[in-house]
Parts: C-alpha cells; structure tokens; sequence
C-alpha cells in the first residue's frame, strides 16, 4: 500500500474510479477553485459547510449523503476524516482489513458529538449465524462505539458463491440479525459483493426480505436486460438500499503525460462536461445518481482534491443527466482503456474457455496500479488456486469480445503476473 498520499497532492494512482488520479488535472475548474479555499477553511469549522444532498437509504428510512467515503489505513486518515465531515460528507464506510477502524475511533474519542452524526459502516466475514455476534462485538471494539448503523457482510461469495446465495434467504442468518438489532449493537444488516454471481445474490436479497443494504460493484450504463439490471430492480423494489462501489477504472499512467491528454480527449467527446463545468470523474458521479435506484456512491478518498472535487461534484447535482450523455461518457470511458469491468459475470472466462479468473485478475491489478491497495491486491491474488491464474492459452481475443467493457486481456494479463506473481 502507498503511503503518504494523504496531503493535496494527485501524483500517485490511488482512486476507486474509471480516471485515476490524473482527473486532477482537470479539477482545478473555476468552481473547484472557487470553492477550495472556503472547504479548507471549513476544516476547522464544520458548522460553516453545508451537508451534502441526501437521499433515503431504502427501507431504513435513513437519509444518508449520496457520496460517501471509502476509508483506508494511511498516515493521514486523521486529517481525511475531519476534512470529509467539514466537506459534508456524512456517510463513512470501513472494514476490518482495510486497517482505517483504529482512526476512526481516534475521531470519535476527540470529538465524541460526531458519533451521532455520521452514518457508520463496517464489514466483516462471519462464516456462520453462530459468529455474527462475536465478529460485531470485535468491529464495535475496533471503532470505540457501541453501535453500527449497518454491518456488511464483506465480499459476499468470494469464499464460497453457494454461501452467497444461500445466506440472504436464510432463517437462522434471520435470526442472528435481528438478535443484534434486538441488543442495540447494530441498526442494519446486509452484505457487500462484486463476485460474478452477485446478480444472484441480489435476487436472493430481494426474495429474503431481511437484508437492509447491498454494497455492489456497478457501473451507470448497465445493459437493462442484464442480470444485474434486473436484480437491482428487484431490490430496490423491496426498497433495499443500493450502494455503488467500485464503479468504473482507467488504464492512465499519471506519470508518462499521457494521462492528462486522455483525460482531455473524455472531455472533447461528452459535450456535457463542459456544459456543466465537471471533471469526467464528476460526470461519472453524476451519472451514478442519475439512476435513482442508487443511495450513494462510496469512493477511495485518498487526499483532500479527491474530497474537494467529489464533494462538490454532489454539491452541484441538479438532476438525472439525459441518456445520451451517458452514453457518451460510457464511450469515452471505454475507449480510455479501462482495467476493471464492473459488469463481469465471468462471462469473458467462458468465452475464453479458461478456468482463471479474468475478471478477478484484472481487478486485482486495477487495486494494485490505481487503488494503491497493493498488499490486498497480491493477498487476494495468492489466494486463487493455480487453476484460476493460469491464463496463458487461454482465447484472450474472445475474452476481450465478449466482456461488456472490452478490457484488453492480451495487453493486462501479463501486468498481472509482473505485479502479483
């Protein structure tokens, strides 16, 4: 993992998003400016900042900020903390192995009132009913409070797609939720996945009826007869709340100038940008909201320009974009060369006639380039069986044909055993 990669500046590729972080160069916009000086005053005083727009989380009925922050271990979380709080931000989302559960209790043991206006989230992997209570109790610990406003069950089916399947229609899963809630330890349950069945995972949920929230890999401009699509219908039709993660990366090298000219080349292609005064990584945002079907965005915040830019990217979400601007971004988008495709369903393994994981390799290698999450990336990589890496002989052409965002095997692949081997 990068360190020090906390202060303002955008050198290093560690966002969860389809610009990286060469979308700074395009950040210093008039309204960027404008506004980034009163943010950092607002710093030191949160009263002076206005909360970002809300929207309600499904059935919880909890209205939660529609950009939230995904936070991780860093020298500096301390600081993002406070500085996302005064930006407006209200929505903070951790995890065990994301290392950032210590910070977060710094924060709340300086500033106990911020408890209660936050909406806090953390994830774990009990395995059974019976651990759900033990693995709580250990979260609650880690983060110096004695509730959380929503346990996700992280990752769902990564260790066994048949436990994803199986855990959102289970009675005595049921019943291990509503213990806690019963206790006061947690307000909301519900699970995180981007495994390629969560399609089904979400029918699951839809069919279950106790599952509160659903954290999911997604992307704007899913295909509307897709299996995804129509499980999200399904969802937020039992009024689930969505939470889009993991939305959309890019193939940009900050440090070889092309990034920039890439980024510039997404601006020439959607009108819409410049219309409305939006970085592309704004634009994408925008359009994440503009499926109504969508709480909030969870992003990777690693410095204070990454929360400046979102931040007031959700400040000045006015409406739903027209189709055909997301079209148009969903086209500059992929003729950038993405690294990550949000839509996998495994169908580009199939396609290749290959038992290895493509769609995990490459978004293995889109935390390790871009995400900064370099030690989870080779953790997650050396957990495979030989089986799922072995890539080589594989119809990578076919591969590339038949994924939803035409990621580029042949030229990824080898990255992912120079990186992660």
């Amino acid at each position: 993992m990068d360190q020090g990669l906390t202060g303002d500046s955008l050198d290093s590729p560690n966002r969860r998003t389809f610009l990286n972080t060469a979308a700074a160069g395009l950040a210093a916009s008039s309204t960027i400016v404008a506004t980034g000086s009163a943010r950092a005053n607002a710093a030191d005083d949160p009263a002076a900042e206005p909360i970002l727009p809300k929207r309600k989380l499904g059935k919880t009925g909890v209205d939660v900020s529609i950009l939230n922050l995904g936070t991780w271990q860093s020298t500096g979380l301390d600081r993002l903390l406070r500085f996302a709080y005064a930006s407006g931000i209200r929505y903070y989302d951790a995890a065990k192995s994301y290392g950032s559960e210590p910070g977060i209790k710094r924060w709340f043991e300086v500033a106990p009132e911020v408890r209660k206006q936050i909406f806090l989230v953390t994830k774990d992997h009990p395995n059974e009913p019976k651990d759900l209570e033990k693995v709580v109790d250990e979260r609650l610990k880690a983060l110096g409070t004695d509730y959380l406003d929503l346990f996700f069950i992280h990752a769902l089916g990564d260790q066994s797609p048949q436990h994803g399947v199986d855990v959102p229609k289970d009675k005595e899963w049921a019943k291990a939720v509503e213990k806690l809630k019963t206790q006061g330890k947690i307000k909301f349950f519900g699970f995180s996945s981007h495994h390629e069945r969560r399609a089904e995972f979400l029918q699951a949920a839809a069919e279950g009826g106790y599952v509160d929230a659903i954290m999911l890999q997604y992307t704007p401009w899913l295909d509307k007869e897709s299996p995804l699509n129509k499980a999200l219908d399904a969802c937020h039709a039992k009024q689930i709340g969505l939470i889009s993660m993991k939305q959309v990366a890019g193939q940009f090298n900050p440090g070889n100038g092309q990034g920039a000219a890439i980024l510039e080349e997404v601006v020439k292609r959607v009108p819409m940008l410049k219309e409305r005064n939006l970085t592309p990584f704004q634009g994408l945002l925008h359009a994440i909201w503009s499926d109504e079907r969508i709480s909030t965005a969870c992003v990777s915040m690693r410095n204070t320009d990454h929360i400046r830019e979102n931040s007031d990217a959700a400040l000045r979400y006015t409406g739903p974009l027209k189709e055909a601007d997301i079209h148009q971004l969903r086209d500059a988008a992929l003729a950038a060369g993405p690294t990550l495709c949000a839509d996998c369903d495994g169908r580009c393994s199939k396609a290749a006639g290959t038992d290895a994981r493509l769609g995990d390799l490459t978004r293995y290698l889109t935390y390790f380039q871009h995400h900064g999450y370099r030690g989870e990336a080779r953790r997650f990589y050396a957990e495979l069986t030989a089986s799922e890496k072995r890539w080589q002989g594989a119809d990578l052409a076919a591969a590339q044909k038949a994924c939803p965002n035409g990621l580029n095997f042949t030229a990824l692949l080898p990255k992912v055993d120079e990186h992660l081997a």
